[in-house]
């Protein structure tokens, strides 16, 4: 499994993924200590999607991310 380098590309296809089957997308948040990483991963089971960060600011767009995506969960538009 491979790393997506940009935020950007990142934001975009965890959204496009979430939306194209909500019910099966899952996501996880690891924090490694040992090299000071935060470790975003989303999954349908068939696409797996990565990102890797060891800036503290980009903590900021992940909060910005997760809002967005709660935002689509408890929306009524289907």
């Amino acid at each position: 499994m491979t790393y997506i380098k940009s935020w950007v590309d990142f934001e975009r296809a965890a959204e496009k993924l979430y939306l194209a089957n909500p019910m099966k997308v899952r996501y996880t948040m690891k924090y490694r200590h040992s090299d000071g990483a935060l470790v975003l991963k989303f999954t349908d089971d068939a696409v797996c999607l990565q990102y890797k960060t060891e800036v503290q600011h980009d903590l900021k767009k992940i909060d910005r991310l997760m809002t967005n995506l709660m935002r689509h969960m408890v929306s009524s538009d289907k």
